[in-house]
């Protein structure tokens, strides 16, 4: 492997790192699973593998092709818009009405089924605008300016994004005491919860 290489993959990596690391639905969920030790590999496979997966598409052009079909991008965004919506309003509840069972890490609602897990996260990826944006989009178009470098670029941000949610998924344990306090998935809820709402009015107006 070249310099050339190295440094288009590290240079992915920081890209691919800068974009994923931000508060939003999916961090929240795997953070939460986590915390509770459940699923949490499941979760991790998930959302890297679909990461590495639409990062692919994008690296390969698709999403040059996407932009240029406008009707593709109303639908994504009213769609995605209204996941967000939907995501926040239910994130702004918890907020106002916080279930003491549901944030301890021994157990809850959400921690007796695998399935409920993985189809949870499934949703939270694929329904997810943003993902598409960040990386079928930004990452893609960042990519196709590197030219034959543009799969190292693109290995180093599925790489980021590797790291990232198995760092978030399996260190969480180590924030058992804080995230075993309900004041802090308040807090970390009312966070999602603005962000949320506001990507979404913005995704349906702009539509």
């Amino acid at each position: 492997m070249n310099s050339s290489t190295i440094a288009a993959v590290i240079a992915g990596f920081g890209t691919g790192l800068s974009l994923i690391v931000a508060i939003g639905a999916q961090n929240a969920f795997v953070l939460r699973q986590g915390a509770r030790r459940h699923a949490v590999l499941a979760v991790v496979a998930i959302c890297a593998l679909s990461d590495a997966a639409l990062i692919a598409l994008g690296v390969t052009g698709v999403g040059t092709v996407v932009t240029a079909w406008p009707p593709a991008l109303t639908a994504v965004g009213l769609v995605g818009g209204a996941f967000l919506l939907c995501y926040g309003f239910l994130a702004a509840r918890r907020v106002l009405r916080p279930d003491p069972a549901a944030v301890l890490t021994g157990g809850g609602p959400e921690t007796g089924s695998v399935r409920r897990a993985v189809l949870t996260c499934l949703a939270m990826t694929w329904l997810n605008p943003h993902v598409y944006l960040d990386t079928v989009l930004l990452l893609g178009s960042l990519a196709s300016g590197r030219g034959d470098l543009r799969w190292a670029f693109g290995a180093g941000a599925a790489l980021a994004s590797l790291c990232w949610f198995a760092a978030l998924g399996f260190g969480a344990r180590l924030l058992t005491g804080v995230l075993s306090r309900p004041k802090a998935w308040r807090v970390l809820d009312g966070l999602v919860a603005a962000t949320m709402l506001a990507m979404g009015g913005m995704l349906v107006a702009g539509a």
